[in-house]
């Protein structure tokens, strides 16, 4: 079936119209592989927003509408109910595309993995760096031994409040049941640090709460290493008059490669980091380009750069583990 499809613009159902989801919708217009034709939210307001950037689709009246109108369903709402839309839109034989986190409970994210392989769709999620510049260059620099000898990773994040300006419409994100900054910033650079150093466990981690027991974590210190022992360190915190700080650093003996704000990649020698190439004039654009072109990869069957669902169940334990805690 998926074969057939090639060279066909896929019918798009997004399911969960809030920033997230009506970015990747505007982005799915854009781009000739994709045309959405199902919208839906439980929030009218956000299908209205959603409806006045795609007039051509229409407003689904539930989300089983939604995903019965589409080849391929994209999974934008928060992460409690995402399990059973991916599911339904599995067993109806549809592709699917989720955000991450996954989800927050772990052998329900196991149980929906091990069922979405059952059923043989295609299937990926949506880590935005999977299939940029910066994670293609840098793994290629590992591989072929350009940075030498790898020898950890150092992630640094700072806020100055969370949820950010642009995320607040999305109230879930403050909350401890699914929120905060470990799972929807710290899990990206979990992701690409596996990507390039293998699987990572836990070795310590110490979250810090505030009082309001609902509340997300303020702070996150962790140690994670690869089998071999070479470390990830995170430090990670909000609060304070002070601008958004997004770094992810791969540590080798030759260079060190240093992302920051998820794009921008420079390199090391031992003296000050330069950028390796122009800024694009869009990042966003650039970036959501390359995670649908390589969607469509998935869906045809052939090799991509996304994340599978299995190595967002991976990110998901480690993220999981880091928010408990460790003795």
């Amino acid at each position: 079936m998926w074969n057939d499809l090639e060279g066909l613009a896929l019918k798009t159902a997004v399911v969960g119209l809030g920033i997230m989801g009506r970015r990747m919708l505007e982005h799915m217009l854009r781009h000739e592989g994709y045309q959405p034709v199902a919208l839906w939210d439980p929030d009218p307001r956000a299908c209205e927003l959603a409806l006045r950037m795609a007039p051509d689709a229409e407003i689904s009246k539930d989300a089983d509408s939604a995903i019965a109108a589409a080849d391929l369903v994209y999974l934008s709402c928060p992460p409690e109910p995402r399990k059973a839309y991916a599911l339904a839109a599995a067993a109806a034989g549809k592709a699917v595309f989720l955000e991450k986190p996954l989800g927050v409970n772990v052998s329900e994210s196991e149980d929906l993995v091990a069922r979405l392989a059952a059923f043989g769709v295609p299937a990926a999620v949506n880590f935005t760096q999977a299939a940029g510049a910066a994670m293609t260059d840098v793994s290629h620099a590992a591989k072929s031994g350009m940075l030498g000898e790898l020898v950890g990773v150092d992630i640094v994040v700072t806020y100055g409040a969370w949820p950010r300006e642009w995320q607040k419409a999305a109230d879930w994100l403050r909350f401890r049941a699914e929120g905060g900054m470990t799972r929807e910033v710290i899990s990206h650079f979990l992701f690409f640090s596996e990507r390039i150093l293998g699987p990572l466990s836990v070795v310590w981690a110490r979250p810090s709460y505030p009082a309001d027991p609902a509340l997300c974590e303020t702070h996150m210190q962790a140690r994670l290493e690869t089998s071999d022992g070479r470390p990830v360190t995170i430090m990670a915190s909000v609060g304070g008059a002070q601008p958004d700080r997004q770094e992810l650093t791969i540590k080798g003996s030759r260079a060190s490669r240093r992302i920051t704000d998820f794009y921008v990649d420079a390199m090391s020698d031992g003296g000050e980091f330069t950028e390796v190439r122009e800024r694009p004039e869009d990042p966003r654009a650039a970036s959501l380009k390359a995670q649908l072109d390589d969607l469509r990869l998935c869906i045809e069957g052939k090799p991509n750069r996304l994340a599978t669902p299995e190595e967002a169940l991976r990110i998901q334990k480690l993220v999981e583990a880091m928010l408990a805690g460790t003795p």
